[in-house]
């Protein structure tokens, strides 16, 4: 069970025990014509109500005046789509180049900081070269390969799509009578 400290109230905007009295306007204050008086808060005023203290009517509770309602404002005009970029032959070339040279300023510092020489042997033959090239020429390798098998399946591609056009265009074309 939690307990309510005292002098606390949850209305109060400078919290419990603050530096500025617990004194709300008057309603003389507020509204113009009203009585003087106002509303004090008492300490130990029971749980979930107020203590009125001199002057203040007790039977009026003041009421917010209504103001007017406010015109809400109009969304703004949706902004013009911008035009799309085109995607250009030279502006994929620069980019590529862009990336290429990335890697390459990469590969540069990986071989820089790789020169301690290894022992390498491959096929009988026997050497050694620094580390940093060795996994260099490694990786060239790896890649040839990979172009050898890609250029392999286009070629194989378009020899089937050759066959598919010719063996098309010998069945539309001229028929025997």
């Amino acid at each position: 069970m939690t307990q309510t400290p005292r002098g606390f109230d949850p209305h109060d905007p400078n919290g419990p025990n603050g530096a500025l009295p617990t004194r709300y306007p008057s309603d003389a204050d507020q509204y113009p014509g009203v009585p003087a008086g106002g509303t004090e808060l008492v300490s130990g005023a029971p749980a979930g109500g107020t203590e009125l203290v001199s002057g203040a009517p007790a039977a009026a509770t003041p009421v917010q005046p209504e103001e007017p309602p406010r015109a809400e404002p109009e969304p703004p005009a949706p902004a013009p789509a911008p035009e799309p970029r085109q995607v250009t032959r030279a502006g994929m070339v620069w980019a590529a180049v862009a990336c290429a040279l990335v890697v390459l300023i990469l590969l540069i510092a990986f071989i820089l900081q790789n020169q301690e020489y290894v022992q390498v042997k491959f096929f009988g033959l026997q050497g050694s070269v620094p580390l940093g090239i060795a996994l260099f020429i490694a990786a060239v390798g790896g890649g040839v390969l990979v172009a050898i098998a890609g250029a392999a399946r286009i070629i194989q591609l378009r020899l089937a799509a050759h066959r598919q056009r010719v063996s098309r265009q010998a069945g539309t074309g001229s028929r025997p009578r």
